[in-house]
């Protein structure tokens, strides 16, 4: 068994080997005229090790001698009165954060916050239905392009245009539902892939309605009661900071946005959460277990979709609408598929059908490029690193879901 285990660990430390080495491995070097690659033997040297060390350790620590072989730890569990309490202090925490840090934090606390609103969102279709959706970034597009719209030909604010963008992209996800109804697997994703491509493509073609490649600018953003948080408002209004007599500060409209958006992603771990306990949440979980079986109950295979997919493609509505006011713009080039992919990626990484995992997997994702910036031209081979690792060792997910499950007397 110990050789095994031997065995193993120098596989995976090989494996290791062979993908760290083109990602961090090689350094381009420039040498007068000639471009050349360095090797970096330390750093691969090292990875190898570290996975070498947790692959030998790993199968000692959990077959030590126990109930069934394994030990099994026994956490204290909160009751439902302290996960309660510690949910309202994590949120009062959330709130008054941005009034003691810097500017730069909190607008990257802000992006945080939009990709757990998409991800709580794309988490309803793919954890809690088990239907493969890679074209979630249309949705987001709809909900952005409905409140530029609706600025720019009507001149609606926000928080008017907020629940119809919300409402456009449940509409655009029900009208998804239709043709993927008897779609599984890959599929389902292919065409879900080409839904999100044709939306991108209808608003760079569509120029005397959405600009075209340009975009729509000048996009305002949330009003407070009413009262615009700019430094001057238009003839005949009053914004906010003269109404409250204060001096105007930009740091008050970052800090307003974030909670904005803190606001929006409370909202949807609020629902997701309600609905999972409801009768069309054990729907969707029984759909993603075994859609035959799910049909021999006497449910409705249709129907389920149809949900699933409405109430993801509302709350990436709302987080587009959201989008297009931070942002003050939006243009087809900011919803390509690598968005897709990488709201794919957080579910996966957090843990599929985990609301948690979800909000952990968007900070870790969002935050982690933004520190280490001298690797920004390797993001992507190091998010693609990333995924490759999890894939390998630990498929369920950083926070994985818990699933109800009886166990037998042996």
């Amino acid at each position: 068994m110990k050789g095994r285990n031997f065995t193993h660990a120098l596989v995976a430390a090989i494996m290791a080997g062979v993908i760290i080495a083109p990602v961090f491995g090689l350094q381009i070097v420039r040498r007068g005229m000639q471009t050349q690659l360095q090797p970096e033997w330390g750093m691969i040297v090292a990875g190898m090790a570290i996975v070498f060390v947790f692959q030998l350790l790993r199968p000692l620590a959990a077959g030590l001698p126990g109930v069934g072989g394994r030990v099994r730890l026994r956490m204290p569990v909160l009751g439902e009165r302290g996960r309660r309490r510690m949910l309202a202090a994590l949120v009062v925490f959330a709130a008054i954060w941005p009034f003691f840090t810097g500017r730069a934090q909190v607008d990257l606390a802000t992006l945080v916050l939009i990709y757990v609103l998409l991800g709580l969102g794309l988490n309803i279709v793919v954890g809690f239905a088990g239907l493969l959706d890679l074209g979630f970034v249309g949705f987001y597009a709809v909900g952005a392009y409905t409140y530029g719209l609706l600025y720019h030909w009507a001149g609606w604010g926000f928080w008017e245009a907020l629940p119809l963008s919300g409402l456009f992209a449940a509409l655009f996800g029900f009208a998804l539902g239709f043709p993927v109804l008897r779609l599984r697997g890959d599929y389902l994703a292919i065409v879900t892939l080409g839904f999100g491509e044709i939306i991108r493509l209808m608003l760079i073609n569509l120029y005397p309605l959405t600009g075209g490649p340009d975009g729509i600018a000048g996009i305002p953003k949330p009003t407070l009661f009413g009262y615009a948080m700019v430094r001057r408002a238009p003839a005949g209004e009053t914004t906010f900071h003269q109404l409250m007599g204060w001096t105007f500060n930009p740091n008050d409209v970052v800090v307003y946005l974030y909670l904005t958006a803190l606001l929006l992603a409370l909202l949807a771990l609020f629902v997701s959460s309600r609905v999972i306990r409801m009768p069309i949440g054990r729907a969707w979980e029984a759909l993603r277990e075994d859609e035959i079986a799910c049909r021999s109950l006497g449910l409705n295979p249709t129907r389920i979709k149809l949900s699933a997919f409405t109430m993801g493609a509302m709350f990436a509505g709302l987080g587009g609408a959201f989008f297009a006011a931070r942002q003050g713009l939006v243009n087809p080039e900011s919803f390509t598929f690598i968005e897709s992919a990488l709201i794919l990626s957080i579910v996966v990484l957090g843990g599929m059908g985990s609301q948690v995992g979800v909000i952990l997997a968007a900070i870790i994702l969002t935050v982690v490029p933004e520190l280490a910036r001298e690797f920004a031209q390797y993001r992507m081979l190091i998010f693609g690193l990333v995924m490759v690792l999890m894939m390998m060792w630990r498929p369920q997910g950083l926070l994985p879901v818990k699933r109800p499950q009886v166990e037998l007397p042996a």
